[in-house]
């Protein structure tokens, strides 16, 4: 991913980083790395998912039927992986510049 990433996107992900997950697991594990500040609706998170999918970063790793109902887990793909890191990495330097802006003008702050 060449741009800045939305972060519900980069929650999205982060969720699938640990292991295959369902729908409600995903909306779940990203209430959670949010602190409760990011909580995603069905019919966004599963909109979130279809193009995660085609832009080759997600793919379905199983599906399984659950009280009648499928139930389809998403992973991250190798390339998902990558897009997570470069973003990782992007979010990392930017609080590290502006953690070293605070020390300078404010006297150890950040």
């Amino acid at each position: 991913m060449s741009c800045t990433m939305q972060e519900p996107t980069f929650l999205i992900l982060t969720a699938l980083a640990a292991e295959p997950t369902h729908g409600y697991g995903v909306i779940h594990a990203v209430e959670q790395v949010s602190q409760g500040e990011v909580v995603l609706r069905p019919g966004t998170l599963y909109g979130a998912l279809d193009r995660l999918t085609e832009q080759g970063l997600i793919e379905v790793d199983r599906e399984e039927a659950v009280d009648g109902r499928l139930r389809r887990y998403y992973r991250l793909t190798d390339a998902g992986s990558a897009a997570l890191a470069a973003e990782v990495k992007r979010i990392r330097r930017n609080a590290d510049a502006a953690a070293a802006r605070l020390r300078l003008a404010f006297g150890g702050i950040g």
